[in-house]
């Protein structure tokens, strides 16, 4: 399994090239994924992202895992697996009040603490939908919403430094959201000729962030991070 850090890497670049998260380092996570080796500059570099970092060490913490970057714990928060089912809700409870109670108005707190009693894990697809929009991290746009959230799809084949994907979008219905069929759109893998995935062949399976293919999957992986983005979807319904 690729390096915990080099995984966190993959999926943290182009957010944090787009001014989302983390330091000004974009050019340095893109070379570490090129060079596919990791140190402990990398490290440094990925514990300045303030949202994400917590979340790995809250995970591997609830799992007695010593070390946040273990692969493992990197992709239960950016995919989902078992790691998330180990998670204690009162726990969670106390994370969110002690991470991201202060930044909230009252009102807002309840909403989002109440989550962790009726469910909700410490995965991106719950940080995105019902953290992130009510810390106003994140404007309440679907756009906004639909890129942010890790996605999957499958290529259908690569233009340049652009793959032409068939996914299924973050769409409104009614007073919520919910997942549409699949539609192609166009993400990137390369900038300015530079990335570290070989030109993925039609069929292959990618998780997508903010326009940017992160990784290749497994049909696993793929149905993981469905089950949890679905899930994370109907529980931020409740509340919107």
């Amino acid at each position: 399994m690729t390096d915990g850090r080099l995984l966190f890497a993959r999926y943290a670049f182009m957010p944090n090239r787009l001014g989302y998260c983390g330091g000004n380092e974009n050019k340095a996570l893109l070379d570490y994924c090129v060079d596919g080796a990791a140190d402990r500059g990398l490290e440094l570099l990925e514990r300045q992202f303030q949202a994400a970092f917590p979340y790995l060490e809250f995970i591997a913490h609830c799992n007695g895992l010593a070390n946040a970057f273990d692969p493992r714990v990197v992709e239960a928060y950016w995919l989902g697996n078992g790691l998330l089912g180990r998670v204690d809700m009162r726990d969670f409870h106390q994370y969110l009040a002690d991470r991201v109670g202060p930044k909230l108005s009252k009102k807002s707190a309840e909403l989002v603490l109440g989550k962790a009693p009726v469910g909700a894990r410490p995965h991106h697809s719950f940080h995105v939908l019902d953290v992130s929009v009510r810390t106003g991290a994140l404007r309440e746009s679907i756009d906004d919403l639909d890129h942010c959230r890790i996605s999957w799809g499958e290529v259908v084949r690569a233009e340049g430094d652009e793959l032409v994907v068939s996914r299924p979008p973050l769409e409104l219905a009614g007073n919520g959201w919910a997942l549409g069929g699949p539609r192609e759109g166009i993400v990137r893998y390369r900038v300015d000729g530079r990335g570290y995935l070989t030109e993925p062949e039609p069929g292959t399976l990618v998780s997508m962030h903010w326009d940017w293919a992160c990784d290749v999957i497994t049909p696993q992986q793929a149905r993981r991070l469905e089950r949890e983005t679905r899930y994370h979807i109907a529980l931020a319904n409740q509340t919107r």
